[in-house]
């Protein structure tokens, strides 16, 4: 893997990736936050008519210098871009037009014109438009060591801006109107924040192209913001999901090209650099959306079963308690009392006698003493509940029952402490049944 990084010919893709995905990380995180993610894919594509027009320009002036044709390439794709920024806001400003409108039109609009323009020096200047067409789909293989260093310093520049101005858009993108009263320049800092965004298309351009830049400044904020709550370490984590993207789709465009084209002889397989970092991205975003510690969808739905496990373990408790302390079941009784599969209640019924709660003699099962007084703690909450939801809230006692069931499970010790207090120890529930004493649970 040191090679990435030493080599003379894979040093420059590498870290310049690296670079150009860990600045676009660190400001989609603004844009995302801002709800303002098209912006990233307006201004990408606005960027081909500057890209267009400065490579006819160095066709001109510069047509054997490639370091200066770069330099040039990139000053018109900001000058693009910031035009089509400068519209977009006019539109929505001046003319009313709706935010994802005016996206949409120059989008469209600047796209357009760079492919029109671009149709044209085809065949005016070739080798040009060759180049050119290295800014549309991105093309990281070919980048060098002046690479590194102008992109270095643009991601450099970015970082500074938002740690010098974080406090500034921290509260200008949470709260407009408290930032207003304390007299921070909120058009100034609107203003830094879309060119930070401008300026990270502009480094992205020439590694993943832009017809794909946008999902670079998109997939790793998406990615953190499953992972944190913090805007710090929302900033730190998607900087770091960037670096990973970066380096991993180089590794994979050089190693899995080279791997295929050995296993598949007379099958060249070329899998583009800037594809791959988007692809690890992506990837990366979807492990963060299925499998994040709180947020992630297949970790929800764990705790969601794992939940439902619980309420019905204790649903099944409670059907004991409710025979009296003593009685006995058979398997075939406890099926016909939970609507549930065969095979799971067998478990759940396993899972009760190796807690201590249940016992199995002769063929026959029942409360232990510990799974007596479990049983008799859980009714308890569901009554206690019951009383603060008809004498407290006013709630008819017909309609209890069902918000008790659910509640019953997920009643902390301190708020049954609350609840005793605020009902002074009630000693029957609303349909008149005893509520089980503290001191016999």
């Amino acid at each position: 893997m040191l090679n990435f990084f030493t080599d003379s010919v894979l040093r420059g893709p590498t870290i310049g990736c690296m670079l150009m995905a860990m600045a676009a990380s660190i400001v989609g995180v603004i844009a995302f936050l801002r709800k303002r993610s098209l912006v990233g894919e307006a201004l990408s594509h606005a960027t081909y008519p500057g890209v267009i027009l400065a490579v006819m320009l160095g066709a001109i002036w510069m047509p054997e210098n490639d370091s200066a044709l770069s330099l040039l390439i990139l000053l018109g794709a900001f000058i693009s871009a910031l035009l089509g920024l400068f519209i977009i806001d006019a539109l929505e400003k001046y003319l009313k037009v709706p935010a994802d409108s005016a996206l949409c039109l120059i989008l469209s609009a600047f796209f357009g014109i760079g492919l029109t323009v671009a149709s044209h020096i085809q065949f005016t200047h070739t080798t040009e438009y060759k180049q050119s067409l290295i800014y549309l789909y991105g093309q990281a293989a070919t980048m060098t060591d002046i690479h590194i260093l102008i992109y270095g310093l643009l991601a450099l520049l970015i970082s500074f801006a938002v740690i010098i101005f974080y406090k500034e858009l921290q509260i200008v993108n949470f709260d407009n109107v408290y930032a207003r009263s304390l007299k921070i320049p909120t058009r100034l800092i609107n203003v830094l924040t879309f060119f930070l965004i401008v300026l990270a298309v502009v480094i992205g351009i020439r590694s993943v192209g832009v017809v794909l830049m946008s999902a670079m400044l998109i997939a790793p904020a998406v990615a953190a913001r499953q992972l944190t709550h913090k805007l710090s370490h929302m900033l730190w984590i998607a900087a770091a999901i960037g670096l990973i993207s970066g380096f991993l789709g180089n590794v994979f465009s050089v190693e899995l090209s080279q791997y295929y084209s050995k296993d598949l002889p007379g099958r060249a397989l070329s899998l583009p650099t800037g594809p791959m970092i988007v692809i690890v991205s992506t990837a990366l975003c979807l492990l963060a959306l299925l499998f994040a510690p709180e947020r992630g969808l297949i970790i929800r739905l764990c705790r969601v079963l794992f939940f439902r496990h619980v309420c019905f373990r204790e649903n099944l408790l409670k059907y004991f308690w409710r025979q009296g302390e003593g009685s006995t079941f058979t398997m075939s009784q406890i099926r016909q009392a939970q609507d549930s599969g065969r095979v799971y209640i067998f478990l759940v019924v396993c899972g009760l006698i190796n807690d201590g709660w249940l016992i199995k003699k002769n063929g026959l099962y029942k409360l232990t003493r510990d799974g007596y007084l479990r049983s008799a703690h859980i009714v308890r909450l569901h009554r206690l509940w019951e009383v603060y939801l008809a004498d407290y809230l006013g709630v008819g006692a017909e309609r209890v029952h069902r918000n008790a069931d659910e509640m019953e499970h997920i009643i902390t010790p301190e708020l049954e402490k609350q609840l005793i207090h605020l009902l002074q120890d009630p000693k029957m529930d609303p349909h008149q049944q005893p509520i089980p004493p503290r001191e016999l649970i």
